[in-house]
This record gives structure tokens, sequence and C-alpha cells, in this order.
């Protein structure tokens, strides 16, 4: 119920904020002026239903997706001591973290790698690269399971939607009231929209995507932190922190598809750290061991 009430407010806050952008910085009126007659209602709402529903919409598939994208293959029923553990371990994990039994999979890949998704806390999926299995011990394995446990404890993949779904609602609405502008304004198009309309709002889409996508991964390399520090809790400083440093110490294999790249607890390589899902895992392992995420998150074994 949190989150439906959540979804309802932020799309509300779209409105209100797009609208009132439009108002104070006067473009409403300068649009007037110039004979366009935008209908912002209208513009609003179907900036809001593109922006939000497609976001929507990946989240909704993103647990089949995720399974074809990765040849994931989900453990229905445990065929062996090492999928026995995996069940085993996130089990009592989810149940320490308070949500439901997530579905566990196993995918192909030599890169230690895993990830979480889905759209709801109770019915997620938790995914390990059976190169993860191979190359780190159980202690520092069950700390990559409780960093995922931790995402869908913490609700990332709903933020991370509503986050993305709000940004696409302000890059569709500018875009298009740009293209309107060069259009009727500049090209004096009277009726419909002429080719500037459609040239000026497609480019505008895309570099207003580009400039914005920085507060997306900014967001996304938070919640890595916060997951680095749940999964402390429920395995271990020690072994959340063992776990980064053996990621840390592999080299960069095959990694995981480009559109799950985001879900991994290590991401893909990145031209600037602006455009990165990931922290560096330095600063992921510092952050692990500075006193006040010891003294507030981190929990020894007994």
């Amino acid at each position: 119920m949190r989150r439906i009430i959540y979804f309802v407010a932020t799309n509300v806050a779209v409105l209100v904020a797009l609208g009132a952008v439009l108002s104070l910085t006067g473009l409403e009126s300068i649009l007037d002026e110039q004979g366009v007659g935008i209908n912002l209602p209208a513009l609003l709402g179907f900036s809001l239903v593109v922006g939000m529903g497609g976001s929507v919409i990946s989240l909704l598939l993103s647990k089949w997706t995720a399974k074809r994208m990765t040849g994931a293959h989900v453990i229905e029923s445990p065929s062996n001591a090492m999928e026995t553990w995996l069940v085993e371990t996130v089990r009592k994990q989810a149940r320490e973290a308070g949500i439901g039994m997530p579905e566990i999979a196993v995918f192909p890949s030599p890169e230690p790698n895993a990830f979480a998704t889905g759209a709801r806390r109770d019915r997620a999926l938790v995914a390990v690269s059976d190169g993860l299995l191979r190359s780190m011990t159980k202690e520092e394995a069950e700390a990559v399971l409780a960093h995922e446990v931790s995402h869908i404890a913490n609700g990332d993949m709903v933020t991370m939607t509503l986050i993305q779904g709000v940004v696409n609602t302000f890059v569709i609405a500018i875009a298009r009231v740009a293209g309107v502008l060069v259009d009727r304004a500049i090209f004096r198009t009277e009726e419909g929209h002429g080719p500037a309309y459609i040239v000026t709002s497609l480019v505008c889409q895309v570099v207003l995507g580009i400039l914005a996508s920085p507060l997306v991964f900014w967001f996304s390399r938070q919640r890595e932190f916060r997951a680095d520090a749940g999964g402390a809790r429920l395995a271990g400083r020690e072994s959340m922190i063992a776990a980064l440093e053996r990621l840390a110490r592999v080299k960069d294999g095959e990694p995981l598809p480009e559109g799950m790249a985001a879900f991994g607890i290590r991401g893909g390589s990145a031209f600037a750290k602006l455009f990165s899902t990931h922290p560096p895992l330095e600063e992921r392992i510092a952050a692990l061991r500075s006193p006040a995420t010891h003294s507030s998150h981190g929990r020894q074994r007994s």
C-alpha cells in the first residue's frame, strides 16, 4: 500500500512541477504570444503516461527479461548440495530482512556477479553467476546474496523505476515544447506539426536524456552503498568487505548484458564516473570500513 501511495504522489508531483516550471519561467506566456497554443494539461498527461508507463512496464517485465537475457536457470527444486545451500541461505536472509522468499537462479558467466530484480518485494528474483559460485568462498558468496536481498528489502527496483519515470516525463515534455516552439514560432507552421517539430523533438529528447542520466546514475550509486550496508548486517561486515575485495581482484570478464548491468553487484565499465551505475569498489570497501558504518551497520559474526 505504501508503494502505491508513493507512486500516486510521485505522479502528482511531476504534474505540479512541470506546470510550475513552465509558468515560473514564463515559457507558457511566451508560447501563447507566439501563437503556439500548447495544450499543457494534455502535454503533461501524455508525457506522464509515456514517461512513467515505459518505466513501469520495464519493471513489471524485469524478472522475465532478466531470465532470458542472462539465460538464468531457476532452481525449482535443489538438485545438488550447492543449490540446496543457495536456497537455504537466501531463505534465511529473506526472513531476517522481512521479505518474501525470492526465486533463486543461476546464470552462466565466468565473471563473478549477481543481481536482484522484480516489481514486488515478496516475489522478486535473486540470481548468481556460476563464476561467482566457483571463485568465492561460501562466506563471500553469502555476503553477495545478502547484498542482493538488501536491494529487494530496500525497494530499490521500485525506487529506480520512479526516478527514471520522473526523468523520462520531464524529458518528453520539454522536448515536445521545444519542438512546437521551433516549428510554430520559427518555421511558422500554422497547422499540425511540420518536419521541424519531429526533428527538434527527437534531438532534444536524446540530448536531454543524456544530460539527465547522471541524476539517475547518482541514485543508482547511492543504492549500492545502502545494499552493501544491508549485506553487512545480514552476513557480517568482514564477509561483505571480503566479497568486494574479491570482486576488485578479479579481472573484467564477460559482463552482464547491457540492460542488466545496473542490477549486478559489479557494474560494467564506464567512460566517466557520472555515467556509472556503481561506485568504484574501493569506495564501497572504504565506506564499509569507516567507523560510522561499522557502528551503525556492521555486525560481526559470533
